[in-house]
């Protein structure tokens, strides 16, 4: 049993900070799990572009209010708490907070820890061996 808090995580190499977002990864691909997971803060009146051209992300809304913008079809959805997205088609987006949003995201298959987002906003593939068993 693996039993964490982001207390723990906070000010850690696995407390990711950038000028839009911060992300908090509480379970990483050294786990062995299949997944990560984080809690991401997406900061107010900020514009983030991902695409996860080798991950699947879900994302819960925990608190906060923004938008994502589907850029294949240019559909906006609203977030608030309680909202989910999940980009099953690797779905390239934008979202706009007007509050900070905070969410947990999983992706699959799992973050290392050691990702940053390249000029086109996606993750690479990076895969390391686990340490841990289920």
């Amino acid at each position: 049993m693996i039993v964490r808090t982001l207390d723990e995580i906070t000010d850690t190499e696995a407390d990711i900070k950038s000028e839009n977002w911060r992300s908090k990864r509480i379970i990483l691909a050294k786990e062995g799990v299949g997944f990560s997971v984080h809690e991401t803060t997406l900061y107010a009146g900020t514009e983030s572009f991902f695409w996860y051209a080798n991950h699947i992300e879900a994302v819960f809304i925990t608190s906060g209010e923004g938008e994502i913008e589907d850029l294949a079809t240019g559909e906006v959805h609203q977030l608030k708490p309680g909202s989910l997205y999940l980009l099953n088609e690797h779905d390239k987006h934008k979202v706009r907070p007007r509050t900070d949003i905070t969410c947990v995201c999983v992706f699959n298959p799992p973050v290392t820890g050691r990702e940053v987002h390249d000029e086109n906003g996606v993750y690479p593939l990076i895969t390391e061996p686990e340490t841990t068993t289920v």
